[in-house]
């Protein structure tokens, strides 16, 4: 099978849950470069929100909340939407059964663990050495979309509704993208048709379920190393209130305090390249919690392989094209290459440093 899908392989580590309940934590955990010094904290008003019911009706549609939409996807990379419509049965339906698969016996995990050559299931994700560092966390990967990628061998039978409950949780949250790609276009001022068109016709859709146990020495590990995202647009639902994901801001990690209900959006590189800069893909990690568990669900939206990013017509300006001509694929495969680190990828496909 061609596809980008099968590009994410990762070699086997051990597992975090089992580690974290030994006070024993391998040297391959620790990471120098862990900077507590630079934190800030952003108040709960300044993440913007967005309202999306104050977007959804194109007759009504609320001119301030579409700036602040496009304010955000600009200056931030990352927003909160609330009233997105996905019915809070759904939401909670959805972290109730992911906490009851991490709670589940290693050996009935382990039943759908990665196997070498692919990047579905239980297991880590960018592993290329021995020698790395590694993420103190464990995940569960599954492609959703296009329906015949899914490879149901490392779909949960366990909880018996896990997979029905995702398979209603990642259609919502397509049709929520779909909304949030109409309406960034219209902030754009780009063709809505060709928008989803590039995005979402055909698009890859991709779960990644994490699970970040506590640490007894939460200072020196990291869940997930800096990056910012490959895809077009990430959709995240933290699934408890243990709250750890950062985001880098004018050089300062800031800490993201979720809305009850709400998803939190961000932009990938992907996007940034369509837009040619204009939106902008944000580096961010995820910190660990000395006592308490994390857990959340990240669903990721990616055009199709053979689609060739190079930015919508309109948003070429005076300095012409900001980065090189590249298919998905090609992109996707230079991504997966590396360790996470930071926005390497993007930069290396840029064509002005």
């Amino acid at each position: 099978m061609s596809n980008s899908l099968l590009l994410g392989r990762s070699l086997p580590v051990p597992n975090v849950q089992e580690l974290a309940r030994s006070d024993q934590i391998p040297e391959r955990y620790f990471k120098p470069d862990v900077d507590a010094a630079s934190m800030a904290s952003i108040d709960d008003d300044e993440l913007p929100v967005i309202d999306l019911m104050k977007l959804l009706d194109p007759e009504l549609i609320d001119r301030e909340e579409l700036l602040r939409l496009g304010s955000a996807c600009k200056e931030w990379g990352f927003f909160q939407i609330i009233n997105h419509g996905i019915p809070e049965e759904v939401i909670e339906k959805i972290k109730d059964d992911i906490k009851k698969f991490f709670k589940l016996p290693l050996k009935e995990k382990e039943a759908i663990k990665q196997i070498p050559g692919h990047f579905e299931g239980y297991g880590q994700m960018f592993v290329h050495s021995e020698e790395q560092k590694l993420d103190w966390a464990d995940i569960l990967i599954l492609a959703i979309q296009p329906s015949q990628h899914r490879d149901m061998r490392f779909w949960p039978t366990n909880p018996s509704t896990f997979r029905d409950t995702l398979e209603t949780y990642t259609s919502k949250v397509a049709k929520v993208v779909d909304c949030l790609y109409g309406l960034m276009a219209k902030d754009l001022g780009v063709d809505t048709e060709e928008m989803l068109n590039i995005s979402s016709s055909g698009q890859l859709q991709t779960v990644r379920i994490n699970f970040y146990p506590p640490c007894k020495q939460a200072s020196k590990v990291l869940g997930l190393s800096p990056h910012s995202d490959a895809n077009a647009l990430t959709v995240l639902l933290q699934a408890n209130d243990v709250q750890g994901l950062q985001i880098r801001k004018n050089g300062k990690w800031f800490l993201i305090k979720p809305k009850p209900g709400a998803l939190i959006i961000n932009i990938g590189d992907v996007m940034e390249i369509l837009t040619n800069g204009r939106y902008k893909s944000v580096e961010h990690r995820a910190i660990i919690n000395m006592e308490e568990e994390r857990l959340s669900i990240a669903t990721f939206h990616l055009p199709r392989d053979d689609v060739v990013l190079r930015p919508f017509p309109e948003l070429i300006g005076s300095d012409g094209e900001l980065y090189k001509v590249i298919t998905v694929k090609e992109y996707i495969r230079e991504f997966f290459s590396e360790k996470l680190n930071g926005k390497n990828a993007l930069e290396s496909v840029k064509l002005r440093k």
